[in-house]
């Protein structure tokens, strides 16, 4: 713009010169229509700069307000809720406010998890289903509750339609598998923290292929990890199944790669399917392997899912479910 500023200021300069040398009065018309419109392009040149210079004196303003809010920000003291005056609520507008109240992450008022399924029947649940448990010493994990008129079971076992794999190493019936909504072992572990050192029972449940069924309640207790996970009948069996262990004895659990069963000539698990309390191998075994239909050799069924003293020894179940349930109050 200074450029065309200066042409305009040259061309003025030469007006008289541009006259004397001009042959006709064409050619002053022409030189003096151009000067007007260079005049005029200057006109406007001039308030292009009046008009930057405006936009540039509103953004200093601007800038110098917004300076000023942040300082007079920077400057505030936080408010002390005893500065903040209190207003009685109403009781409506309580409830309103109260739908808008969220727990925050990590406080010490947020509510604690159940230790177990009828830790959950005892706060008013019903409704068997999944839910998020947390016993004392563990970590929070999801069960399968079933919830009866008497009190609250959590499902350690099902087997179902012989969907899962049942003959799993040592790692994995200590942690669990398969599916809480289907077939699965529950863990060694949970089950153990679950219990504690409380008195507790445990409820197996069976069904044989001509739909009838049995259950049997065992008092039990087991124990950790440095036991095998050992478990011992505490007291009488009710149910017309009877018990599918030896009396007295406390029998650590036993997998294909950790043999500690009661026979000193065979792995019990390796031989037969799955991982067990085994004794002698020939007792009960509802983990081992899932057969559609009877097998017709001998050998193969007694791989089966079988309790003794229902059905005999040789006679693959079609379906189990176990359960535990304290039989001492829960703790807090």
């Amino acid at each position: 713009m200074a450029q065309r500023k200066t042409e305009l200021q040259h061309l003025e300069g030469n007006d008289g010169q541009g006259v004397e040398t001009s042959t006709g009065g064409a050619t002053w018309r022409a030189v003096h229509s151009l000067q007007t419109q260079l005049r005029a392009q200057n006109s406007r040149i001039e308030e292009l700069f009046q008009k930057v210079a405006q936009q540039q004196q509103h953004l200093e303003k601007q800038n110098l307000k917004i300076q000023t809010l942040q300082s007079k920000l920077q400057g505030l003291a936080p408010l002390q809720l005893g500065q903040i005056p209190l207003r009685p609520v109403g009781k409506k507008n309580a409830l309103k406010m109260a739908r808008h109240i969220h727990p925050v992450p990590n406080s010490s008022d947020k509510p604690k998890l159940p230790q177990d399924c009828h830790q959950l029947f005892l706060g008013g649940e019903r409704q068997s289903g999944l839910f998020q448990i947390q016993p004392q010493g563990s970590s929070p994990f999801l069960v399968n509750c079933k919830m009866t008129p008497e009190g609250g079971w959590t499902v350690i076992q099902r087997r179902l339609n012989g969907s899962v794999d049942f003959h799993q190493p040592w790692e994995a019936y200590k942690s669990g598998f398969g599916d809480p909504n289907g077939e699965f072992w529950l863990g060694l572990e949970k089950v153990h923290h679950i219990i504690g050192d409380r008195g507790s029972r445990l409820a197996v449940q069976l069904l044989d292929w001509e739909g009838n069924a049995q259950s049997v309640q065992i008092p039990f207790h087991l124990g950790g990890e440095d036991t095998a996970y050992s478990l011992k009948l505490t007291g009488p069996v009710a149910g017309e199944l009877g018990p599918a262990t030896e009396d007295g004895l406390s029998l650590p659990f036993s997998t294909w790669d950790r043999d500690h069963d009661l026979r000193t000539d065979l792995n019990c698990a390796k031989n037969l399917s799955g991982g067990w309390w085994f004794s002698t191998c020939g007792h009960s075994n509802l983990n081992g392997k899932y057969f559609h239909s009877l097998p017709r050799q001998r050998h193969q069924r007694k791989q089966g899912i079988f309790w003794k003293t229902w059905r005999g020894r040789y006679y693959p179940l079609q379906a189990t479910t176990m359960l535990i349930q304290p039989t001492e109050s829960t703790t807090s």
